[in-house]
């Protein structure tokens, strides 16, 4: 049996249709020209064939028909095309995000001058809608830019893809240096292990900071991004530390003296009364001896008691202009034991309570000539970590930021063995030290709007506290 084509193909099976040959728009608009003229010039034809007219007229005639039949073809194509091509390029600008061009021949007395109407539209809506795009683009980087506190925005690689002006002043770095990094090489990859509203450790610029981390996702072009937000902390932190501070001390300030002057007072009366006992001189002078230290110690309590109470009772400042060269050559001038170096920054004018900045750098002051002055067993104020230098020295400085002004406190003794407890009160290492001057110079620095950071001065022996203090309100 032969075999057939038709044999292979599956049971069933149905053949693709045929495909349609489909002529360009354009060559249909001409075939369908020459098509409507066409009856009419078949009967032209015939007409011009009928007539009595020599050979050459009748061929003169028709060719002058034919030409005309081609003209008006012609001119009907353009007529259909020309403003459909207008069209596609209007549309095709669009697509661009070209809004410069529009359609002609807008009219609402034709449908093609409908279409012109509706693209334009359309053009002009697309132009306000970019305009508008573009504005709240650059009022959103505008704000980012303005926000103090950092901002960073991650790819789902974790590498960073946006940064404002806080978190290159955060990372010490310039955007142009850190975009395209991953969180790793930036240390910022605590932000992503941590919790979402957490406190997270951060290498910055300023090392007691504490940040608080807050993430969030959104979405450019599709692809997912992570933002993270920065939020220091640690003057928040530091005001309920302080409160709480402030509560404890006003407690046993309260308690402490009313134990104390009973005891303070009886001593004395003891005392008063025991020339008229029958005891012994030598019992007599056990007992003078022993109630002069109850008087010693209750008096020296007390004045350590009332030392502390600076830190419940400090009252906010009192601001006005106040140049600050005065101020530092009159702090520099009160210190005798070492002669302070004084090294004359810009000239400024701050907004300040004259007296608390005087109290704060005498604290500051005195701390470091006494860490330069002690031996290196005893310590600056948070232990000693070297023997300080031969020549002790002090310097202290100021220069001017973008926002604030800048003044250091530089020693060479042997600088701090714990920086994280100099501002705990209480805490000292100093012999007969209260542990409340840095923490009320803080408190004063922050009661202003500023801050105090101390650190150790890295290959060079010493501490180094730097002051900030805003010029935002100076003249």
């Amino acid at each position: 049996m032969g075999s057939s084509s038709h044999g292979d193909s599956k049971p069933g099976a149905r053949k693709p249709p045929p495909k349609r040959v489909r002529l360009l728009y354009e060559r249909r608009v001409n075939l369908f020209s020459f098509l409507v003229a066409l009856p009419g010039m078949i009967g032209s034809g015939f007409l011009i064939w009928l007539q009595p007219w020599g050979l050459e007229s009748k061929l003169a005639v028709a060719v002058l028909i034919l030409f005309t039949w081609w003209l008006l073809a012609m001119a009907l194509q353009d007529q259909a095309i020309r403003p459909l091509q207008t069209l596609a390029n209007v549309v095709g600008a669009l697509r661009e995000e070209d809004y410069s061009f529009r359609a002609r021949g807008a009219a609402t007395d034709d449908a093609l001058g409908e279409l012109s109407i509706e693209v334009n539209a359309l053009a002009d809506l697309l132009a306000d809608q970019r305009i508008r795009a573009i504005e709240a683009t650059a009022l959103l980087r505008r704000v980012v830019e303005e926000i103090d506190i950092p901002l960073f925005a991650f790819d789902p690689d974790r590498v960073l893809r946006l940064v404002n002006s806080a978190g290159e002043r955060m990372l010490q770095q310039p955007a142009v240096r850190i975009l395209g990094r991953t969180a790793a090489e930036i240390g910022l990859t605590g932000c992503f292990a941590a919790e979402n509203e957490a406190l997270v450790p951060l290498q910055s610029n300023s090392p007691n900071a504490r940040w608080l981390v807050r993430r969030s996702t959104f979405r450019q072009k599709g692809v997912p991004h992570t933002l993270i937000v920065l939020s220091d902390v640690s003057r928040a932190l530091r005001e309920e530390e302080r409160t709480a501070w402030q509560r404890l001390i006003r407690v046993l300030g309260h308690e402490l003296n009313n134990s104390l002057a009973p005891i303070k007072s009886i001593a004395g009366s003891l005392s008063a009364r025991l020339p008229d006992t029958t005891m012994s001189a030598e019992q007599r002078r056990d007992f003078e001896r022993g109630l002069e230290i109850i008087e010693t110690r209750s008096a020296s309590l007390n004045r350590f008691l009332q030392a502390y109470r600076q830190l419940a009772q400090m009252p906010p400042p009192a601001l006005r202009k106040v140049a600050l060269l005065p101020i530092l050559e009159r702090v520099a001038g009160l210190e005798t034991r070492l002669q302070l170096t004084l090294v004359r920054g810009p000239e400024v004018v701050l907004m300040l309570d004259p007296d608390q900045i005087e109290q704060m750098l005498i604290n500051l002051v005195r701390n470091a000539v006494e860490a330069v002055s002690q031996p290196a067993a005893n310590g600056s104020n948070g232990g000693g970590i070297s023997s300080p230098s031969s020549d002790p020295e002090v310097v202290m400085e100021w220069d001017l930021d973008e926002k604030d002004l800048v003044l250091t406190i530089a020693d060479n003794g042997p600088g701090l063995l714990n920086p994280s407890n100099a501002f705990v009160p209480f805490y000292t290492t100093k012999p007969g030290g209260s542990g409340i001057g840095l923490a009320l110079s803080r408190q004063i620095a922050e009661a202003h709007g500023g801050s105090i950071e101390l650190s150790n001065r890295g290959e060079k022996l010493g501490c180094v506290v730097r002051v900030l203090l805003p010029r935002i309100n100076s003249s």
